[in-house]
């Protein structure tokens, strides 16, 4: 009998100790509950308890954890029905106003976000909701941040993860994209367009200016030549004039013969004249290029003079005329007038 009551001594001291005994895991906080109070927020490891007047609570998970927002159908401020889905991240800092405070957390933060998103996007028109998603993450995050501090949790992250507007404004969005795409690129057609005209404009005024200012040379320098030309022309007649005073009726036959003899060259190098026609007879021309050497010879040798004065004063020789003759033979008289 003794064997018997030591041994459920010895088994009620183990249930004991099995009840005394808890181990908290990382991550999670225990609750503990004296008499129905909180008194403990046991950490992750081993605690002991008195079993029968202490006992856990609630089992608070510590971790950053995720709460998905179902869709919702939002009407916007212009009046359009547009479908929304979020996503809230938030972390328990204080197990004991999580577990007291509030019943039913994650059911609190749901409800709580979807009022403000509501709030939040009813607010904003279409295009907004559609553009300023960075901004309504914002306003989400501090309205709900702000409302759950009293509850020992801290909201990390508030994101809208799909915003569905109707099939009637996305296709009417998509048309309005494609007419300002097009409009778009028909201003950057325009002002190409434009760019390449004022260019081609630049260009030709460029081209004027040159061909302007090269006519402008090619005049100068024209001028410059006939200038030249009429210089070179006015001296070359003064030499005539000067060799015709000097030299008498001998010079001018002497141009006279060569520029007869030029044009009868040109006669004959003439590559359509097959039969050559001459003004003049031919025994002229003899007797004018025998006039030519004669005036070639009185020009070389040394001036004659005559003594016939009875004062012994030189008579210079009267000048030669050559006549050129018909009977064929080349001749010359001299002027004794």
């Amino acid at each position: 009998m003794l064997y018997i009551i030591l041994g459920l001594f010895v088994l009620l001291l183990l249930i004991f100790l099995l009840m005394a005994v808890r181990v908290v895991k990382q991550g999670f906080v225990y609750t503990i509950e004296r008499l129905g109070k909180f008194t403990l927020a046991a950490e992750p490891g081993l605690h002991l308890i008195f079993p029968f007047i202490d006992r856990v609570g609630h089992k608070i998970n510590m971790m950053e954890q995720v709460l998905d927002i179902p869709g919702q159908e939002i009407i916007t401020k212009d009046n359009a029905m547009v479908g929304v889905d979020a996503v809230v991240f938030f972390q328990v800092l204080d197990a004991g106003k999580a577990a007291y405070e509030v019943s039913g957390l994650q059911n609190a933060i749901l409800a709580l976000t979807t009022t403000n998103l509501r709030t939040v996007m009813g607010s904003m028109d279409l295009d907004e909701t559609l553009s300023k998603r960075d901004e309504i993450n914002a306003r989400l995050l501090s309205v709900v941040d702000h409302a759950t501090s009293p509850w020992g949790i801290k909201i990390t992250r508030v994101e809208i993860k799909d915003i569905r507007p109707p099939i009637d404004i996305s296709e009417a969005m998509a048309r309005q994209m494609k007419a300002e795409r097009l409009k778009r690129a028909e201003i950057l057609e325009a002002e190409g367009d434009r760019a390449s005209r004022i260019l081609r404009a630049e260009g030709e005024k460029q081209s004027a200016i040159l061909s302007a200012e090269g006519k402008r040379e090619a005049a100068f320098r024209d001028a410059e030549a006939r200038e030249r030309a009429a210089d070179a022309e006015a001296q070359a007649t003064r030499s005539v004039s000067d060799a015709i005073a000097q030299s008498g009726n001998q010079a001018i036959n002497y141009f006279i013969a060569q520029e007869y003899t030029k044009a009868l060259g040109k006669f004959a190098t003439s590559p359509n004249a097959k039969t050559i026609l001459f003004p003049v007879e031919a025994t002229q021309l003899i007797g004018s290029l025998g006039g030519i050497g004669e005036l070639v010879r009185d020009i070389t040798k040394p001036d004659a003079v005559q003594t016939n004065d009875s004062s012994g004063t030189p008579i210079p020789e009267r000048p030669r005329v050559t006549v050129p003759r018909t009977d064929g033979r080349s001749g010359h008289r001299t002027d004794r007038s």
